[in-house]
């Protein structure tokens, strides 16, 4: 078997340039080097206040990562030295030599440095140049192009959102950001495998390496395909594509490429060998699997699970390699009918609707982000009832850690290929490094069950159209061929079980204009920057993939981050983490009509939390209710990589924002709704399960003090994966008294509501309640009795302590109802903290004070 062994200790890390830093300094491999530096002391923390403004020297810097090692015991035939991930613009030296050059964040490398290895006293050195200077160079050879942001993200194959964006910070690392090591293997090794998974059956493709088979030793690639046509700029890259057009060598059994060689592909207890024969470095191996239990997505079944095993053998098992896959079938339905074209998922033949989320890298940082991480914000997300996750093209191919904990909580995941929001060059040097790393990507994820769909690019397709692209690139390329071209057909040669989809958003056809709401996927983002909230009812969309709603983080992640004195909407630390262009004045504008204009800064952070909860919560409702003509939504984001002020529901501190509750209770898989239809409202309700419903609801119409004016019991028979739409009889539907009254329809432990008027017309009663808190297991037990309505009851325990999380908020009590909260994290019990302002909210004292 070969021997991996692991190069991680030891490593330092100096400024090759001229810098304000001394060194060397000690460094964390895999890591970054403002990680690094902030370790040691040598930077403040980039994410405090506005010390970021001043850090953006390191980007302009050149590093040098450097460690001493021994060899001792490592034997092959051949010894590679193999990194993962290097960031970015690399120059590799071993004892002296130089071995490789990098430029991509986005692939790994494998150099042969067979003949280079000593026994003891080996130096390895990585040297990265300033990744500003290489895209700034690669401009000015291909000439400028448009993008979002006057940052040079597009001509450099680097996580886009390193460079900033209007919620990220501008921190663009360099650094040994995966595993690195040295590889020793002999006769041959699996370079590629490819499992081909269906309902009952995996087709694994394998490619081999064999150490004859390569004339020169510092050549790490099998021989070119003459029949691709894709350029591949680089030398040292690892992928190898076998050409099936390429003759056998004639056996010679002195010649390691001519000895027996066995590949044994192993599944649920079934198990299938192919000889491979003299010379060729590729084979298939089918195994049927007819009672495999298949993997199912959240609310459908559950998400099955097997070990693929393929082993090589020689003279003894000379490789192994093992991966979870799950049997399952998906497929993108994209029919037209008769208002427009569907988009629809299907898996294992059932349709899927997409509650889903946007996600964007963690972690400005991005080493920074462990299993126990990505656990607890995937975590976060399936709790609030999601079952899809977007990974946005300005990012990451995201990690094995991600995609495990999807496949295993039944996940779903739509993967962007890294483009997003700029007009990207087909030139050389980019145009190989795009068909490298998508070829290697496309085969690292693709045993992933949770990996329903590959999507080209984030709004680029759209920028070319309506961005006034076309003026500015003056016939240069933008991106199209990938999108259009190269990128599907790479996953259609190696990973045809998944569907392609060119951009997002994008209509399915190029005469469409790509965000056009009958067709394929939308964006909505007139809401956000010129339009009230209730415009989003003004769409009939076949599926949302982005729409969002600002609000700033919660008051302990802000107060960590913010040292300003006083904290206000416009002080300088809360402006710089605030990243969207006049962002805090359209949180300003989004308020009008809803609530008076806040006249403190507590006031306006919960407004401005509440209306945030509110806008998204009202687009999710309204789409839902279009089922089946709308099929999906994917709210604008989940997460943050830094305390800021943005779209998330949960912020840079993992601190889950009232957004997060809003989301909770909308994406149920059974969601009751109260909608306007034909000019009054009416009942609807929604079952995202696969199995009928009977939804018995009891609804109410009460003024605010809780005298009942009208009552009905109503029944809806919901088919599984359905919806059915009820409308209310006048007695419900009709106020006496639109300002004073509201509608109530309670059923299975849920609560709908419907006012005739917006928050900031509505006659609320000043907020009264009482207020009991007693420790319990682990925290503090809060009972909270209305004794008026209580409209959107929240509780912020983190203004009590950092540390603290409620169960439970944004809930509508009438006047006599209780509910209890359960605080985890504190023990104060004090009812006096737990009872007021800026602990204890509701819209009413928004409107009422």
């Amino acid at each position: 078997m070969p021997v991996l062994r692991p190069l991680h200790s030891g490593w330092t890390v100096r400024a090759a340039d001229p810098a304000p830093i001394d060194g060397p300094l000690a460094a964390n491999v895999p890591g970054c080097v403002h990680t690094d530096l902030l370790a040691a002391g040598a930077i403040p923390d980039p994410f405090l206040d506005d010390n970021e403004e001043r850090l953006h020297w390191i980007g302009r810097t050149a590093w040098v990562y450097e460690t001493a090692f021994d060899a001792d015991g490592l034997a092959g035939d051949r010894i590679d030295l193999v990194a993962e991930g290097l960031d970015t613009v690399s120059t590799v030296t071993l004892n002296g030599t130089e071995v490789g050059r990098t430029a991509n964040m986005h692939r790994g490398y494998r150099f042969d440095v067979t003949g280079l290895i000593r026994p003891a006293g080996n130096t390895l050195s990585v040297r990265f140049d300033s990744a500003y200077d290489y895209a700034e160079a690669v401009r000015d050879a291909v000439g400028p192009r448009p993008n979002a942001y006057p940052e040079p993200f597009q001509y450099i194959r680097k996580m886009a959102c390193n460079f900033g964006w209007d919620w990220g910070p501008t921190v663009v690392t360099a650094g040994i950001w995966q595993p690195i090591g040295l590889h020793a293997w002999s006769t041959a090794r699996l370079a590629r495998v490819r499992p081909l998974v269906s309902a009952d059956r995996v087709e694994v493709h394998v490619d081999l390496e064999r150490t004859e088979l390569l004339a020169d030793p510092h050549r790490t690639e099998f021989p070119a395909d003459p029949h691709r046509t894709e350029l591949l700029a680089d030398p040292h890259r690892t992928e190898f594509l076998a050409d099936p057009h390429r003759t056998e060598f004639p056996a010679d059994p002195h010649r390691t490429a001519d000895r027996p060689l066995t590949v044994t592909v192993s599944v649920a207890g079934v198990a299938a060998s192919v000889e491979v024969l003299p010379g060729a470095t590729s084979v298939v191996v089918t195994v049927e699997v007819p009672g495999a239990r298949r993997w199912w997505p959240r609310g459908h079944g559950e998400p099955h699970r097997y070990e693929l095993s393929v082993t090589l053998y020689g003279a003894g098992k000379l490789d192994q390699w093992t991966r979870q896959i799950g049997f399952r079938t998906v497929e993108l339905d994209t029919a037209a009918d008769a208002d427009g074209s569907r988009f629809v998922l299907r898996v294992n033949g059932e349709p899927v609707f997409v509650r889903g989320v946007n996600w964007i890298p963690d972690d400005a940082f991005v080493t920074r982000v462990d299993r126990e991480r990505y656990a607890a914000r995937i975590g976060q997300a399936v709790a609030a009832g999601v079952n899809y996750l977007r990974v946005w093209g300005g990012g990451r191919y995201e990690s094995e850690d991600f995609y495990d904990l999807a496949d295993s909580l039944g996940v779903l995941v739509g993967q962007d290929f890294p483009f997003a929001c700029a007009a990207y060059p087909e030139e050389e040097p980019i145009a190989g490094e795009v068909a490298a790393e998508a070829r290697e990507q496309v085969v690292r994820l693709m045993p992933h069950p949770s990996l329903v769909m590959w999507v080209g690019n984030n709004e680029n397709i759209w920028g070319f159209h309506d961005w006034g692209w076309p003026e500015q690139l003056q016939g240069r390329t933008w991106g199209e061929g990938y999108y259009l071209r190269l990128l599907p057909r790479i996953v259609a040669d190696l990973d045809p079980t998944r569907p392609y989809w060119p951009g997002s958003p994008y209509s399915g056809d190029a005469t469409l204009h790509p965000n056009d709401p009958a067709h394929g996927t939308m964006h909505i983002w007139d809401v956000w920057n010129t339009h009230d909230y209730r415009h989003y009812g003004t769409y009939r969309p076949r599926f949302v993939a982005e729409f969002g709603f600002q609000a700033p983080p919660a008051f302990a992640t802000l107060r960590r981050a913010v040292s300003d004195e006083p904290l206000t909407p416009h002080s300088p630390g809360v402006a710089h983490h605030q990243k969207a262009i006049g962002g805090n004045d359209k949180l300003a504008r989004g308020l009008q009509g809803h609530f008076p204009a806040p006249d403190s800064f507590d006031d306006w952070h919960w407004a401005t939390q509440l209306n945030q909860a509110r806008a998204i919560a009202f687009g999710i409702e309204h789409f839902r209710s279009l089922k089946p003509l709308c099929m999906g939504t994917i709210v604008w984001q989940l997460n943050d990589n830094w305390p800021v002020t943005s779209w998330a529901a949960v912020d840079g501190d993992g601190r889950r924002k009232p957004l997060w509750f809003a989301l909770r209770r909308v994406y149920s898989e059974r969601l009751v709704t109260i909608q306007p239809r034909d000019g009054a409202p009416a009942i609807v309700a929604v079952n995202d399960t696969d199995r009928p419903w009977t939804a018995r609801l009891e609804v109410r119409r009460l003024t605010f003090d809780g005298a009942r004016r009208a009552k009905a019991v109503i029944e809806l028979a919901v088919p599984a994966g359905g919806a059915a739409t009820v409308p209310l009889p006048p007695e419900l539907a009709t106020p006496e008294h639109p300002a004073a009254e509201l509608i109530v329809a309670d059923g299975d432990g849920e609560r709908a509501l419907w006012c005739f008027a917006e928050d900031v017309d509505l006659a609320y009663p000043r907020p009264e309640a009482e207020v009991t808190a007693r420790r319990a297991d682990g925290g503090v037990e809060l009972v909270v009795t209305a004794r008026t309505l209580l409209r959107d009851l929240a509780v912020f325990p983190d203004r009590v302590d950092p540390a603290a999380t409620v169960d439970r908020q944004l809930l509508t009590l009438l006047p006599g109802e209780s509910v209890t909260l359960r605080v985890r994290g504190t023990d104060v019990t004090d009812p006096a903290v737990w009872s007021a302002a800026p602990v204890l909210r509701t819209a009413n004292d928004l409107v009422t004070r």
